[in-house]
């Protein structure tokens, strides 16, 4: 089972990577959001991984407070690139 954990926790890494790309070439501002916002989603699953992979449950808590800043950061930065800087 650990071993399932440890593959799924490289494929997350290497797709966090292609995101990496995405935001360092992305064709519009619009789409490096959308990939910044998929590497805080990844790395929301990473540490829940790595909580489950060595038996921490507080890896879980993080994870949430990582969520909900990742989800107002995307938030403030999309309503920035809507309405401009008041």
């Amino acid at each position: 089972m650990i071993d399932l954990f440890d593959a799924s926790v490289v494929v997350l890494i290497l797709t966090i990577f292609l995101c990496l790309y995405r935001v360092g070439r992305g064709p519009g501002v619009e789409n490096r959001l959308i990939a910044v916002n998929t590497i805080g989603t990844k790395t929301i699953i990473l540490l829940i991984l790595i909580g489950l992979i060595y038996g921490r449950p507080i890896f879980l808590d993080i994870a949430i407070v990582y969520a909900m800043i990742n989800f107002i950061a995307t938030i403030a930065v999309a309503r920035y690139l809507k309405e401009g800087c008041v």
